[in-house]
């Protein structure tokens, strides 16, 4: 059997373990290990891979920033900040019919900017809007797929999880990864709100008209202060310091994860039983996060050594399409791998085979790709069958069928194409910011 054949015999085996419901990291390592033996016959070499790779990921100073950013996330879910966020965008745009709808997607894009996950966005916000629209007599369809839409923006507005892990893989700059998912991030959730009233206008019944009066600009500017003034302190002192080139992104990490934990303890929003389930939640999120390093670095070793990737990398240059042909070919394979992994492994198995083709051969901007990747993984987390944010919403809203939360998305999914295409097609909006960082 030639190694081309056992590495897509690998391939096959990783995907029948996934929708057995084995772990992710668990089915990349398990593969990698046995492939590695299938193709060296030393199980004494393949098991020192299995080792020596977790060892090195959990023991790395650089992926340690994970951690410090997923506190940052926790702290800001258990302080209670929230509700105040989403005041704030209701009392912003909550005046317009579907506004309640709006006012979640742009919670999610604030609550985005201290959070850096879209299961914890999707999750947060959901539990505070999906109640008011509910109230008001939203439809279940928009009331549930407005959040699972917005809660993607949690991945591609600076901090991102998917950013720092593109980063790393790929030896790029975080700052400038983080400072070019702002400009898509804002453009993807105007998309949204764009797709809300035109929704509404069209059949008004899944929104009724809202009644809340058109607000002035002292009332926007007090529900600012009383709503996302921690968040934009916290995220000018991190974020911003990152920006500036004061922190390294590890101690950018730590620094919100500090300014979040002094906002909850000023506003009294913090207890120990708050922060022990914020240390738990950071717990458990960063290690299923490294867990899934270790699995798919150890499944990439198999993947290089079995030539496969190699061999897909030069199917995908022998297409006679233009460049950016290519590059739409490589969209779609990521949208399709998005509809059943998350983010994060996707990015990890396959900077290895596209990361070489769209920079090195077609010359294309590692930061601009690295964007085109996390927009495909919003696009993907939205798609059925396994829509992480769709399930997620489906946990807060049990009595409201899947199927009905997959179509109701079906216009976001539209949206979030549109949104990054026009990034594909105009680079610009991508890298316009992070130009302005000096080299």
């Amino acid at each position: 059997m030639s190694n081309e054949m056992i590495g897509s015999l690998g391939v096959v085996c990783f995907v029948a373990l996934m929708f057995l419901k084995v772990p992710i990291a668990i089915s990349m390592a398990t593969v990698g290990v046995a492939g590695f033996y299938a193709l060296t016959s030393n199980s004494a070499a393949a098991f020192r891979i299995l080792s020596a790779d977790f060892f090195s990921n959990f023991s790395s100073y650089n992926l340690s920033t994970i951690a410090m950013f997923v506190f940052m996330g926790s702290l800001a879910t258990a302080s209670g900040l929230t509700e105040k966020i989403f005041e704030f965008a209701y009392k912003v745009i909550g005046h317009r019919s579907g506004g309640l709808a709006m006012a979640s997607v742009i919670a999610c894009m604030i609550f985005g900017a201290i959070c850096g996950s879209y299961a914890a966005t999707a999750a947060v916000i959901g539990a505070a809007a999906i109640p008011e629209m509910r109230r008001y007599k939203y439809t279940p369809a928009l009331s549930t797929s407005c959040v699972a839409a917005g809660g993607v923006l949690g991945v591609l507005i600076p901090p991102s999880v998917a950013f720092l892990i593109y980063g790393i893989s790929t030896e790029q700059s975080i700052n400038r990864l983080f400072m070019a998912g702002i400009i898509p991030g804002v453009l993807m959730g105007a998309c949204f709100i764009i797709t809300i009233h035109i929704m509404t206008k069209i059949n008004p019944s899944i929104a009724p008209a809202s009644t809340a009066p058109r607000p002035g600009a002292k009332e926007i500017l007090f529900a600012a202060r009383n709503g996302i003034l921690e968040v934009a302190l916290v995220f000018a002192l991190s974020i911003g310091g990152l920006f500036a080139g004061y922190f390294t992104p590890t101690e950018a990490g730590g620094v919100g994860a500090a300014g979040m934990f002094a906002v909850a303890l000023v506003t009294g929003h913090m207890n120990w039983q708050k922060f022990k389930r914020a240390m738990e939640d950071t717990t458990k999120t960063t290690a299923m996060i490294m867990f899934m390093i270790g699995g798919a670095t150890v499944f990439s070793r198999f993947f290089a050594v079995s030539r496969l990737s190699a061999a897909i990398g030069n199917f995908v240059l022998s297409l006679e399409v233009p460049p950016l042909g290519i590059i739409m070919v490589i969209f779609g394979i990521y949208i399709i791998l998005g509809m059943f992994l998350e983010t994060i492994p996707i990015i990890l198995l396959t900077m290895p085979i596209f990361y070489p083709i769209v920079v090195t051969r077609l010359g294309y901007d590692p930061i601009w790709f690295g964007v085109l990747v996390v927009m495909s993984g919003c696009i993907g987390a939205l798609t059925p069958p396994v829509g992480q944010t769709v399930f997620i919403v489906h946990g807060l809203a049990r009595d409201v069928p899947l199927e009905v939360i997959f179509k109701g998305v079906m216009p976001f999914v539209v949206a979030s194409v549109i949104a990054t295409l026009l990034v594909v097609l105009f680079p610009d909006l991508a890298l316009f910011l992070p130009r302005l960082i000096a080299p």
